[in-house]
């Protein structure tokens, strides 16, 4: 599979979404999935003779499905550890008929799990080629280690037995004519990443074809449909399934999208591994960040366990959508903040086609031939300026009046590109504005200081650079804004709390944050506030802006880089994080998860 993905053109490998799976995190999956009840009940059965070959016809029984197989890693080793679990059993066979004095048995006999179990499903041919010539060679290997380890030679020749692997779109083929559902035991696999707004015209079809008129499916990423699918093949079906994905279908809305209605039909989660960062021994690996996800609709009779990126492992009651052990809670989008709290929006949005943004170079050039026009220049904000503290600017003539725009000829000219351009677009609100060349599609330009917050920042930060701006400023619309917003709501945005909740359900943009005013603020349960505590509040986040303060010549980046941060900017929002976890109720020694867990019981009663 690594050597499939080096080798295979780098578009259509995008395309396809072919990056194959590690051994390790192979293991990931197919430990909790099965192989640790195996072993477990084999450590219950061994000691019994007819328990443990009632087990061995068991786990001959067994039926895998990998519905996006490529070149078959995921079954390989699948198979390879179904095999190295019945060499076990046949040893322990051996041993007892040894010291019973019996014949020792014919390992050829008794080696009774085969490829035949295994099935598969690939849409590209010669991969499909790959891994049943894949599973033969591990059942070559199997069979060799069989030999060493039980003392008699056993070799599988002729190749009568194969893995059944389909060459097809597993979107369009029903599962139950590949491997009727009844016989089925596990689904498992690594579909392919693909963004909902990255696919293809007939990927898109897919979707539609799998999810019928779910509102909202055009939000979901390309491996929600093999949720879907997984989901329809387990239904009356003791059928377990685990695939690892990209971490969007935990965050941001497609989490109500997809989970909601698969919930309602009893799919429970078993097992999650949260966010970890995709890696594999091929070139050109993607740079992912992913999650396990364990589900089935039959109750699980282990515990449900949450796994960290570190391996730790936490036995927890309920496994939420989020990832997080808490109730079933589904953020969905919302209009209005959930709590009493200023409104938010998003910056302006000029539609210029870059006409009215200037750099600084730009900008001195441009003045040099028109410098009636320094007036109306403002400098232009958005996430990278906020954050990278570099500077553009935007020409705004749309309080400039008319007879002052008829003595700047470069201004005009400016105007009736940004005109064409509106009136040449495909969206019909696009060219409506055409007839108001000198204004935004948004505007949005409060009239005082207002609190503003980047639309996408580094996850490597431990706080979003949270801010305030004075009224010459004007934002793009990759900044929300918060025209109404006090030092409180500035303290209470800036802590830990709110970026323990951010960090749970944002969506990302690549692996970074992506502050989503509908699902992240407007959703956010507020805390409880007196007079007196939102005074000290306040006080604490005036402390994180006088440590800022000493710092001039540093942009935000360099403050909150944390490498870089400077400790007394740290333990002002440190002071701050306790009070505002104080404020909540919250004990400091509380995780984050735990942290989202209680925020999340608040925002259940908010909403009822």
């Amino acid at each position: 599979g690594a050597m499939m993905q080096g080798v295979m053109n780098k578009n259509l490998r995008r395309e396809l979404g072919a990056h194959y799976t590690s051994i390790e995190n192979i293991l990931k999956v197919i430990h909790p999935l099965f192989m640790d009840d195996l072993r477990s009940e084999l450590a219950r059965v061994k000691h019994d003779k007819r328990r443990l070959d009632d087990f061995h016809e068991k786990i001959a029984r067994l039926k895998f499905l990998d519905p996006a197989c490529g070149c078959g890693n995921f079954l390989m080793i699948a198979y390879q550890q179904l095999r190295l679990l019945e060499i076990e059993i046949v040893r322990i066979k051996k041993s007892r008929m040894k010291k019973a004095g019996q014949k020792v048995l014919d390992i050829s006999m008794e080696l009774k799990v085969s490829v035949e179990q295994f099935y598969g499903i690939e849409i590209e041919d010669f991969p499909c080629e790959v891994a049943r010539t894949g599973l033969w060679l591990m059942d070559h290997q199997m069979n060799l280690l069989a030999s060493k380890e039980l003392g008699q030679y056993f070799v599988r020749l002729p190749l009568t037995q194969g893995a059944t692997i389909v060459h097809g779109n597993a979107h369009r083929l029903d599962w139950e004519t590949i491997v009727p559902k009844e016989e089925l035991s596990y689904i498992l696999g690594n579909p392919p990443y693909h963004g909902a707004r990255m696919m293809t015209p007939v990927q898109k079809e897919d979707m539609r074809r799998v999810f019928g008129s779910l509102h909202g499916v055009g939000n979901l990423d390309y491996v929600a449909a093999w949720y879907k699918k997984a989901t329809d093949m387990m239904s009356d079906t003791a059928i377990r399934a685990a695939f690892v994905s990209t971490n969007s279908i935990t965050q941001g809305e497609q989490v109500a999208i997809l989970w909601k209605p698969l919930m309602e039909r009893g799919v429970s989660i078993h097992f999650g591994y949260r966010t970890f960062k995709w890696s594999n021994e091929a070139k050109g690996k993607a740079a992912l960040h992913c999650v396990i996800i364990g589900f089935g609709i039959t109750p699980n009779k282990n515990p449900k366990a949450i796994f960290e990126n570190d391996g730790t492992k936490t036995v927890v009651t309920t496994i939420n959508p989020y990832l997080i052990d808490a109730s079933h809670v589904f953020i969905e989008s919302r209009k209005k903040p959930l709590c009493d709290v200023p409104e938010i929006g998003i910056g302006n949005k000029p539609i210029d086609d870059g006409n009215y943004l200037f750099t600084e170079e730009e900008r001195k050039a441009f003045l040099q031939t028109e410098p009636q026009a320094k007036k109306w220049f403002r400098p232009w904000v958005g996430s990278d300026e906020l954050i990278n503290g570099y500077r553009r600017y935007c020409l705004w003539l749309g309080d400039c009046p008319p007879s002052e725009l008829r003595q700047m000829p470069e201004a005009m000219k400016r105007i009736a590109a940004v005109r064409k351009f509106r009136l040449a677009s495909k969206s019909e609100g696009t060219r409506k504005i055409a007839k108001t060349p000198t204004r935004f599609h948004v505007e949005n330009m409060p009239k005082r200081r207002y609190l503003v917050i980047p639309e996408t920042s580094s996850e490597r930060r431990d706080y979003i650079p949270v801010g305030f701006l004075e009224p010459h400023n004007l934002c793009s619309n990759a900044i929300r804004i918060l025209p109404d917003a006090s030092l409180y709501h500035f303290g209470i945005l800036t802590s830990g709390v709110h970026m323990a909740w951010t960090r749970a359900v944002c969506g990302r943009l690549e692996t970074r944050y992506r502050y989503s005013k509908d699902i992240v603020y407007n959703n956010f349960p507020w805390p409880e506030a007196t007079d007196a505590q939102k005074a000290n509040i306040e006080k604490l986040a005036q402390g994180i802006l006088d440590a800022r303060a000493k710092f001039p010549d540093n942009s935000l980046a360099d403050l909150y880089d944390p490498l870089t941060m400077p400790p007394e900017l740290l333990k002002a929002h440190q002071t701050l994080d306790r009070a505002v976890m104080k404020l909540y109720g919250f004990d400091n020694k509380l995780t984050e998860a735990g942290i989202v867990a209680k925020l999340m019981v608040r925002y259940q009663e908010l909403t009822g």
